[in-house]
C-alpha cells in the first residue's frame, strides 16, 4: 500500500511539473509574440531594380594644351562661358612666337598663290575644252546647213518646217502684243527690258524658221549660199583655233603638283594655328589655367572644355545582373550632394565586354540623365537604380523578413502566438520587397519582420511541412 502511494505521489509531481513547464513556455511565447513586428502578406506591384553607384561626367570633355611656346596675349573666355566649335579662346603675342611659326605666315601666302595658279590653269583648260566642243558643233551645223541647200529636202521635213513657222509666228505675235504696252516706257524699266528680250528672241526664231523653210523648198538665193559657205569657212577656222588653245593647255599641271601645293597650304595653316587655341567642339569652359602675360610652353594646360548639354553616369554592373540590363531602360538617380530630389535617366549603352577585378567580372553601363539641372555637376557621385522589370499584382515579402534555414529561404509567420518558418522561392526584388514565385506563404499570413536570431535551449519553433 505504501508503495502504491509513493508511485501516485511521483506521478502527481511529474504531471504537475510538466503542466507548470508548459504554462511557463506558453507564457514565454506569449511574451515573445508581443515583441514581434508583423505585416500581412499581400499582393501588390513591384519595381525590380539593379543598383550601382558611379560618377557624373560630360558626354565630351577635353583638356586643351598649348602646342608651342610664347607669351599669352588675350584670354577670350571665362569659366562658365559657352563656346562654339572652332571659336578662338586665346592666342599668343606674335613677336613671342618661335621663328618657324612666324615664317609660316609668309609660307602660307606663297603656297596659296601657287595653288591658285594651278587651279587657274585647270579652269582655263576646262574652258578651252568647252570652247573646242562648241566650235566642232558650229562646224557640223554649218556643214549640215550648206548640205541642205544643195539637196532636195523630203516632204516630211518641209511639212515639219511649215508647222514650225506657224507656231513661231504665233509666239512672235504674242510677244509683240505683250511688248506694245511697254514700248514707250523708259529703257531702264525692268519689265520693258524683259519683254523686249522675249520679242527679239521670238523674232529671231521666226526668221530662222522661215529661212529654213525657204531652203527646204529650194528657194534659197545666191546670197544665202554665199553666206552659208562663208559661215562654214569661219566655223572651221574657229575650230582650228580652239583646238590649238586646247592642245597648248592640255599638258597643264600634274595631279602631284596640285597635291603638293595643297599640302604646303595645310602645313602652313597648321603651323600658324599653333599660336592660338580654338574649341574642338561646342561646350562650356570648366577650367581656365592661363592669364594674359603668362609665359607658356608646349604641353602646358590652358583650358578644360565640357559638353554639359548631355550628362552621363558610368556604373559597374555584376555579370550576374548584366543580362537584365538593356538600352532604353528607365533609371532613377539620387545624389548625396542634392538632398530630397530624384532624377530620371535612361540606359544609353551597355558594354559588350566585361572586366575582371580580383575575380569579379563587371560590365560598364552608361546612363544618360534626362532631366539634369544646374545642381548636377560632373564628378558628383550618383546612386543609380536601373528599372529592369515592372511586375503587377504579385505576392510580396519584405526583404528584411527573409532568412536562411537549412539552405532554404524562409519567412517566419505568427500563428496562434508561435513562430512558424515557411519555405519560399524568390523572384525579382526591389530595395524593400521581393516577389514570391513559389512556396508556403499565402496572402493574409502574418509575416514576422524581426524573428529572433538566437532561440532558447529548446531551439527554434518546429519546421512545419505543408
Amino acid at each position: 500500500m505504501k508503495r502504491v502511494i509513493t508511485v501516485i505521489i511521483v506521478l502527481v509531481i511529474v504531471v504537475g511539473g510538466g503542466y507548470a513547464f508548459m504554462q511557463y513556455r506558453a507564457g514565454q511565447q506569449a511574451a515573445a509574440a508581443s515583441d514581434y513586428q508583423t505585416v500581412t502578406a499581400q499582393q501588390g506591384d513591384l519595381t525590380a531594380t539593379v543598383g550601382a553607384t558611379g560618377s557624373v561626367h560630360s558626354s565630351q570633355s577635353a583638356v586643351l594644351t598649348w602646342q608651342t611656346s610664347g607669351t599669352v596675349d588675350q584670354v577670350n573666355v571665362e569659366v562658365g562661358n559657352a563656346v562654339t566649335k572652332d571659336q578662338e579662346l586665346t592666342n599668343l603675342v606674335p613677336t613671342s612666337l618661335p621663328q618657324n611659326v612666324i615664317l609660316a605666315q609668309a609660307d602660307l601666302v606663297n603656297a596659296q598663290q601657287a595653288l591658285k595658279d594651278l587651279y587657274d590653269t585647270e579652269l582655263a583648260l576646262a574652258q578651252a575644252e568647252d570652247n573646242l566642243s562648241q566650235a566642232q558643233k558650229a562646224v557640223d551645223d554649218a556643214q549640215q546647213y550648206l548640205d541642205n541647200l544643195n539637196s532636195d529636202a523630203p516632204q516630211v521635213d518641209i511639212d515639219q518646217a511649215e508647222s514650225n513657222v506657224v507656231l513661231l509666228k504665233d509666239k512672235l505675235t504674242k510677244a509683240q502684243k505683250n511688248f506694245k504696252p511697254y514700248a514707250n516706257k523708259p529703257e531702264d524699266n525692268v519689265v520693258r527690258a524683259r519683254l523686249q528680250n522675249q520679242l527679239a528672241e521670238a523674232q529671231r526664231n521666226y526668221d530662222n524658221a522661215v529661212t529654213l523653210l525657204n531652203n527646204l523648198k529650194g528657194q534659197a538665193n545666191e546670197t544665202t549660199y554665199s553666206i552659208a559657205e562663208s559661215n562654214l569657212t569661219l566655223a572651221k577656222a574657229q575650230l582650228a583655233d580652239a583646238q590649238k588653245k586646247y592642245d597648248d593647255l592640255k599638258s597643264g599641271p600634274a595631279a602631284d603638283d596640285v597635291t603638293n601645293a595643297k599640302t604646303r597650304v595645310q602645313a602652313a595653316q597648321a603651323t600658324i594655328k599653333l599660336a592660338s587655341i580654338t574649341a574642338p567642339f561646342a561646350g562650356s569652359v570648366t577650367e581656365v589655367n592661363i592669364k594674359p602675360g603668362d609665359q607658356v610652353s608646349a604641353g602646358a594646360p590652358a583650358f578644360r572644355l565640357d559638353d554639359l548639354s548631355q550628362l552621363l553616369v558610368d556604373v559597374q554592373v555584376s555579370e550576374v545582373d548584366i543580362n537584365r540590363i538593356q538600352v532604353g531602360q528607365d533609371v532613377t538617380l539620387s545624389f548625396d550632394a542634392i538632398l530630397g530630389k530624384q532624377y530620371k535617366g535612361k540606359v544609353s549603352e551597355v558594354s559588350l565586354v566585361g572586366t575582371s577585378n580580383q575575380g569579379v567580372v563587371d560590365f560598364t553601363v552608361t546612363v544618360e540623365l534626362m532631366d539634369a539641372d544646374d545642381a548636377v555637376k560632373p564628378g558628383m557621385t550618383a546612386a543609380v537604380n536601373i528599372v529592369v522589370e515592372q511586375l503587377k499584382n504579385v505576392l510580396l515579402v519584405p526583404n528584411r523578413a527573409v532568412r536562411v534555414l537549412e539552405s532554404n529561404r524562409v519567412v517566419y509567420v505568427l500563428r496562434n502566438g508561435a513562430l512558424e518558418p515557411l519555405t519560399i522561392t524568390l523572384g525579382a526584388s526591389s530595395d524593400t520587397n521581393s516577389e514570391v514565385v513559389s512556396g508556403d506563404l499565402k496572402v493574409g499570413d502574418q509575416i514576422v519582420l524581426n524573428p529572433p536570431v538566437v532561440f532558447d535551449q529548446s531551439g527554434p519553433p518546429p519546421f512545419v511541412q505543408r
